[in-house]
């Protein structure tokens, strides 16, 4: 009887189709279905009865009506949420970044203080955030003695002072959600290799080159994907006034909503990724 054996690379094939296995099932079980069924229900007005679920086909009717016949159910929250968006991404990003930096350090009690950091990711569900927003908790208390939103609206076009004002009302709350981005930075700080530092302060290099020519590039794949994490995790805030908008009282309509929101949220990942391909690029001299 003939014995088949696997060579080494149609080994590590199998073990990663056995890793990746439960996570495609999930998907197909519980994302690929309900995703399927919101995009049929967008082009169908739906109706709950006692008899059951009645669909009638209204085309392209909700599509038309939430991007072009009623521009205040996307528009009014969502241009104002992208201006407010793209101040909180390099805060979040460069706030972590700096913090990774410092954990790495060593020093009496780091992993305490990285625990501290981390923190906010384990309890601060959505409810509880939400409840702190609305309480008016997670601002710091010089931008209330300084007043500096009333210098802002002065100073900037109502169309950036309202977010960036918004952005500084919950300043601390906005930090709580970079411990994943901190933990990324982290781990990928310590993929660099200790003898490439040696090797700079042999040569003379003081911190503030060693971090510019050897800590930023080393990080460079890591920033991008805090990017991705940030671009994501912010248009799921929820204080974010489009999911609020998407609900029960209008299936049709709000899986329309759902996935124009989806779309726009591709798109705007898009260009962060192209704004960041550009400026490493151009770091990097154009290599």
């Amino acid at each position: 009887m003939r014995k088949y054996k696997l060579s080494s690379a149609a080994l590590r094939k199998v073990e990663g189709s056995l890793f990746i296995a439960p996570w495609v099932i999930g998907f197909l079980a519980f994302i690929a279905f309900p995703l399927a069924y919101s995009f049929y229900m967008s082009f169908n007005r739906v109706k709950i009865t006692a008899g059951g679920v009645e669909y009638s086909p209204v085309g392209f009717q909700y599509y038309r009506e939430i991007l072009f016949a009623d521009g205040g159910l996307l528009y009014n929250d969502l241009l104002p949420f992208l201006r407010q968006a793209l101040i909180m991404i390099p805060v979040i990003v460069v706030f972590s970044l700096l913090i990774a930096i410092l954990l790495n350090q060593k020093f009496f009690g780091r992993s305490f203080f990285r625990v501290i950091f981390f923190l906010p990711v384990i309890f601060s569900t959505g409810q509880i955030i939400q409840e702190f927003i609305t309480q008016g908790e997670g601002t710091l208390a010089l931008v209330q003695e300084f007043e500096v939103g009333s210098y802002i609206n002065t100073y900037l076009p109502k169309a950036w002072a309202t977010p960036l004002v918004s952005v500084i009302s919950s300043f601390v709350l906005i930090l709580w959600y970079s411990g994943v981005q901190i933990l990324i930075f982290l781990a990928g700080r310590q993929t660099i290799s200790t003898s490439v530092y040696e090797a700079a302060r042999i040569d003379g290099a003081d911190p503030w080159e060693t971090f510019w020519k050897i800590t930023l590039p080393g990080l460079t794949p890591f920033i991008l994907l805090n990017l991705i994490y940030t671009v994501v995790d912010l248009f799921t805030f929820p204080s974010n006034p489009i999911i609020s908008k998407v609900n029960t009282t209008n299936y049709g309509l709000s899986s329309a909503l759902a996935w124009i929101y989806f779309m726009i949220v591709l798109i705007f990942l898009g260009i962060v990724l192209y704004i960041f391909s550009r400026v490493n690029k151009s770091a990097s001299g154009g290599k």
